[in-house]
């Protein structure tokens, strides 16, 4: 316990030496921009974002809230796709939809042995510097759009009496919400960065991607929307052209 204790002292008295030399958030050093990749269990995703931070407070600036674009690409092989709509999943909506349970008896799965969903979003940004070098970041795409070429999957109702073939595509507008009250495709990550440089770094967390498909017809409980939930581990870098 004392060794812990003196660890934590040591971290924050290095952060609050290293605090002195973080500064102030200017236009030019607020962009940058990054590269993902994300692997998971025979699926994998890129992405390629812009963002633009802002930096609080007037003296160390460690915490930066922003904004900016990014694109992503989603590829699965052999991956289920089950009912999105929260009213169906948990039987409410609404933001209490947190700590609803999951009616199973509701879910209908669309398997895909190949998926491919494009999307452009406007996302948020949070990031927090630890060190000059080092930084802890969260970001979440809001709202935007996707693309993707159709595909034909096999339906099975629940309770799983029978199973059919329907095509469907990328659910066109994506909305962030709260949980299964989204809809749409829609990318966040969680991920520790290191400034190798001024202009470069590289970042190593997770994604947590939804991706979401739209069928051509209107099946059990009067439902055309599925889901699915990937958690993806990740490597990429950052880059900040304005900065010298």
């Amino acid at each position: 316990m004392r060794k812990i204790s003196y660890l934590l002292l040591c971290f924050l008295f290095i952060s609050q030496v290293h605090a002195q030399e973080l500064g102030k958030v200017t236009f030019k050093n607020a962009h940058a921009f990054g590269y993902s990749m994300g692997v998971g269990a025979s699926e994998g995703a890129v992405a390629i974002d812009w963002s633009h931070v802002h930096g609080l407070g007037k003296k160390n600036q460690r915490f930066k809230i922003g904004y900016g674009f990014r694109f992503s690409s989603y590829l699965g092989s052999n991956q289920d796709f089950t009912t999105a709509p929260a009213l169906l999943t948990s039987k409410e909506e609404g933001p209490q939809i947190l700590f609803s349970e999951t009616y199973d008896e509701n879910i209908d799965t669309l398997s895909f042995s190949s998926a491919q969903v494009n999307t452009l979003n406007i996302a948020i940004h949070l990031n927090y510097s630890l060190t000059p070098k080092l930084d802890i970041g969260f970001n979440i795409d809001a709202i935007g759009f996707s693309f993707g070429g159709t595909r034909t999957g096999t339906f099975t109702a629940s309770p799983q009496t029978y199973a059919t073939q329907q095509k469907a595509k990328p659910a066109a507008f994506n909305l962030l919400l709260v949980s299964d009250n989204d809809i749409g495709s829609l990318n966040s990550e969680i991920f520790a960065r290191y400034w190798l440089s001024k202009k470069w770094a590289v970042k190593a967390g997770a994604m947590f991607l939804f991706t979401e498909y739209t069928t051509e017809n209107t099946l059990t409980f009067d439902n055309d929307r599925f889901r699915n939930k990937s958690f993806l581990l990740i490597l990429g870098t950052s880059f900040k052209p304005f900065n010298k």
